[in-house]
């Protein structure tokens, strides 16, 4: 009787874990952390998943160390990378690669990614290890969890939702002030002043100058906040910034400016012009294979530029997109699939649409139906594969490890060129006879 009575309970107390995980996490914030991870380990990983999201961030932090292998590779696998990455980047760098090593390959590196920032970043410059609080969460329980806080140095205290979005942000002595049982979500009084992850330094510099602010919270492009950026930290980069600044003047920066060291332009510019000169001989031998085909129809010659130009800017744009998400952490490698299908539809469409406007201008100038159909058909195919490789290029290097923003236009120039000239040219010599141009 006694162990119906115990299944039973356990089988309420699964269902209530699963319908209302805010309302269990809540409870859990004041338990011994060996009491939750009791808890947590007896469910099934998506229902625990669901309750560990939702409990404080420093408690979920907490208890990653104290966690069983196995659990703890069942739960982060099942976790949204970005939000494995916030709770994993509070760790100590000993315990973070301890824990990062159990993960499976592919989701480590990408938490690896997710939590190193570009130099000279608002990511670069923030510390992950902010304090936060549900909006739910009562003054009680804030100032409870702040005392037992006494090397951590709290000015501001940030409000997320169950998803990490920040909602607001409120100063410490508000808090103080404030009677126990109100929810701090209540003593939000505005839009929180943030900054992006990737939000180049100058730009964190200029609110700190504008805004006399103490403390500066980081987002992601969801709003999911990162880290926060402190006063001292906004004080180092100011004056980092002075110092550069200076630098520049005297033309010691790191990068190339406008009035560098003509040695320094030189041997930036110099290996990529080389390599560039690689693939155009390249191209230049695929057109090289129909010579005979050009020297039979001359006016081939004059419209391989409209060919090769069109499937360039296609590939081009898809690249900058690609890009742009790239380094704005919308997307990650393992989009690669959604991003490629995406892109190779927009050269599809656009592909059809220009290849009619180019197939009716063709027709009317060179009086040729054939060469209507083979620019038309051979405008379709280049777009479509550049728009694969805009995608795909940058994404791949990505991948190795490569910089995708320094060869990325040089690989895709090659890949439009070759193909554009391929098709057009492979598909005139195939239908020459069609041709009929006079």
């Amino acid at each position: 009787m006694d162990q119906a009575i115990s299944a039973v309970d356990q089988k309420l107390v699964g269902r209530y874990l699963q319908l209302y995980p805010g309302e269990v996490a809540g409870h859990l914030n004041r338990m011994p952390h060996n009491e939750i991870l009791e808890i947590l380990q007896s469910e099934q990983i998506s229902v625990s998943s669901k309750v560990y999201l939702r409990l404080n961030v420093d408690i979920a932090a907490e208890l990653v160390p104290l966690m069983d292998k196995n659990f703890f590779k069942d739960l982060f696998t099942s976790l949204d990378p970005v939000r494995g990455a916030i709770i994993l980047a509070r760790l100590e760098e000993e315990n973070f690669k301890n824990q990062i090593a159990i993960l499976p390959k592919d989701l480590a590196k990408e938490i690896d990614e997710l939590i190193s920032y570009p130099p000279n970043t608002a990511g670069h410059l923030m510390d992950p290890k902010v304090m936060t609080f549900k909006t739910d969460d009562t003054i009680e329980f804030v100032l409870e969890t702040i005392r037992r806080e006494e090397n951590r140095r709290i000015i501001d205290v940030c409000v997320t939702d169950d998803a990490g979005h920040l909602t607001g942000v409120v100063p410490l002595q508000t808090i103080a002030v404030s009677q126990p049982t109100v929810h701090i979500g209540q003593l939000i009084m505005r839009e929180p002043i943030t900054v992006n992850m990737m939000d180049p330094r100058e730009d964190v510099v200029q609110l700190l100058e504008d805004r006399k602010l103490a403390s500066l919270p980081v987002v992601n492009l969801e709003g999911v906040l990162l880290g926060i950026i402190r006063y001292d930290a906004l004080v180092t980069a100011a004056q980092q910034e002075v110092s550069e600044d200076l630098q520049a003047m005297f033309g010691a920066g790191r990068e190339e400016r406008a009035l560098s060291k003509v040695s320094l332009a030189v041997r930036k510019r110099l290996p990529w012009l080389e390599i560039n000169l690689a693939t155009a001989f390249l191209a230049a031998t695929v057109v090289g294979l129909f010579e005979d085909t050009i020297a039979r129809i001359t006016a081939l010659a004059v419209f391989l530029p409209v060919v090769a130009g069109q499937s360039g800017n296609t590939g081009s744009q898809a690249l900058a997109v690609t890009m742009r998400g790239l380094a704005l952490r919308e997307i990650r490698s393992r989009h690669w699939f959604r991003v490629a299908s995406k892109e190779v539809a927009a050269g599809f469409i656009n592909g059809i649409v220009v290849a009619l406007t180019t197939s009716v201008i063709v027709y009317f100038w060179m009086s040729s139906f054939g060469l209507s159909v083979v620019i038309g058909v051979s405008m379709i195919l280049s777009m479509v594969i550049a728009g694969l490789s805009g995608a795909l290029i940058p994404i791949i290097l990505k991948s190795l490890g490569q910089d995708p923003a320094q060869s990325s236009s040089i690989v895709l120039t090659t890949v439009t060129d070759v193909v554009g000239f391929l098709s057009f040219l492979g598909l005139a010599t195939v239908l020459a006879d069609l041709l009929n141009i006079a």
